[in-house]
């Protein structure tokens, strides 16, 4: 895969953050990450088109450019929207009494965060709204440097939440000073800083 084309389903990626159900956005990332880009494409659209997730025309564009066969009927089959949803979860900086404690998982992300290009690392409790594909959990986002691997800082991060804790709590990685898409900036807006360099 070439730069343009990393550079460009990295960014497809934050852009359909929250429309995607967790567990298939990372499944995408990390395929992307690994170099698998026929298996992140055929979970993408398929899962889009299965659980009827709208692009834009603009997104179309984007994912037809990364494309082999830029006419593919995977991509036909997913629907068009003439713009974004709005974020289906609200975030608050305070969690519920009985949400978990996310102490090990700041520890372990905190460790780790400076070798992915970490610059901040924040944490924030995301509630799901009607029609949002998944349920209410910790969100972490890290702000990294310019010229950061996002894809890579992703995949390394989730990789060690995995394996340490056996958590899937999401972890958007996004450029620090950068225009953010609707989900990341959502969260961003409310999410304390956690850690820093």
């Amino acid at each position: 895969m070439d730069v343009k084309t990393y550079a460009t389903v990295t960014d497809l990626c934050a852009r359909l953050a929250g429309r995607l159900e967790d567990d298939t956005l990372r499944s995408v990332r990390e395929d992307y990450f690994g170099g698998e880009p026929a298996q992140a494409e055929g979970t993408l659209l398929l899962s889009m088109a299965y659980e009827n997730i709208g692009i834009t025309a603009e997104e179309r564009a984007l994912i037809a450019s990364t494309l082999d066969d830029p006419d593919s009927d995977d991509l036909a089959a997913v629907p068009g929207i003439d713009e974004v949803p709005p974020v289906a979860y609200r975030f608050t900086a305070q969690a519920p009494a009985d949400a978990p404690d996310p102490g090990k998982a700041d520890i372990v992300l905190t460790a780790d965060a400076a070798r992915h290009g970490g610059r901040r690392l924040r944490r924030v409790w995301r509630e799901p709204l009607e029609g949002a594909p998944d349920t209410a959990k910790w969100v972490y986002v890290l702000q990294v440097a310019e010229g950061a691997n996002l894809l890579g800082a992703f995949a390394g991060l989730s990789g060690r939440l995995w394996v340490v804790l056996k958590e899937k709590w999401p972890i958007e990685v996004v450029v620090e000073g950068k225009p953010l898409p609707p989900y990341q900036a959502a969260a961003v807006t409310v999410a304390p800083q956690i850690w820093s360099v």
